[in-house]
């Protein structure tokens, strides 16, 4: 794994990107403050071709069933990409444009472009899935982990928004395809906000995060004590067989996410 490491800067704003580490978000700072759950598996990754678990590993295209490896038995998780080193097409100051070939166990070749893009005040990551040949189904998203004290002795964060449906969750951690009225966490869950992803995490006396997306789907991760994780994405957890979206050589999949921070 490469250890090359992206800065970009904003006025006192920082982002750090590691391409050799699955093109991940390894920091983002606000006045030297860390937002980000810091470790090699933490930051912020991209989930491609899939989000969340596909339910034992398989996904049906046609007439075609395709097997992921199990690496979350007994449910393949997360898609690929985040296992993968990805290329610097270009970096400035305060962008930097990723670039990722689509490889074996994933079955079909395409291209994954990642655009990070930091501001003064916003983080925006944007993301678009093309196919070399074959049309083939895929999801994108993306999964921060944000840190649940921004101190040792600093308030714990707090979550608000206001989905429409939460994905009824079962017994092996995926949605029945139910939707039920949203529940009080703690929560691994998937949650529908057909206006756009809208959450909005606050750090009490010193920052709120608002998290938004043009997508309707969104994962909530808060049951571990270090960070929560918010988590926009293309469809649902098992979308690549709920909820599939085709990409083909006229239309790429594209989707994006932006952060944006005030001071308290």
């Amino acid at each position: 794994m490469s250890d090359e490491e992206i800065t970009l800067t904003a006025g006192d704003a920082e982002a750090t990107v590691r391409p050799g580490n699955g093109g991940r978000v390894t920091g983002l700072r606000v006045g030297g403050v860390e937002l980000l759950r810091q470790g090699e598996r933490f930051g912020c990754f991209p989930m491609v071709p899939w989000c969340g678990r596909i339910r034992d590993g398989r996904f049906r295209d046609g007439a075609h069933v395709h097997q992921m490896p199990l690496n979350s038995p007994p449910h393949a998780i997360h898609g690929t990409v985040r296992d993968g080193a990805w290329r610097v097409a270009r970096s400035s100051a305060d962008e930097a444009v990723l670039t990722y070939d689509l490889v074996e166990p994933w079955p079909y070749p395409g291209r994954v472009t990642q655009i990070v893009a930091l501001t003064e005040e916003a983080l925006t990551l944007s993301m678009a899935v093309e196919t070399y040949g074959s049309s083939f189904p895929a999801q994108i998203g993306w999964h921060p982990w944000f840190n649940r004290h921004l101190s040792d002795d600093g308030p714990s964060v707090q979550l608000a928004f206001d989905p429409a449906w939460q994905e009824q969750r079962g017994d092996d951690h995926l949605p029945t395809g139910e939707r039920v009225e949203p529940k009080p966490g703690p929560w691994d869950d998937c949650f529908g906000m057909p206006g756009g992803v809208d959450v909005t995490l606050t750090w009490p006396g010193r920052l709120r995060l608002e998290v938004t997306s043009p997508e309707r789907w969104v994962v909530v991760y808060d049951e571990q004590e270090a960070a929560v994780c918010v988590e926009p994405q293309t469809g649902p957890p098992d979308g690549l067989n709920s909820h599939p979206r085709l990409v083909t050589p006229l239309d790429p999949l594209e989707t994006s996410t932006t952060w944006r921070w005030t001071r308290l």
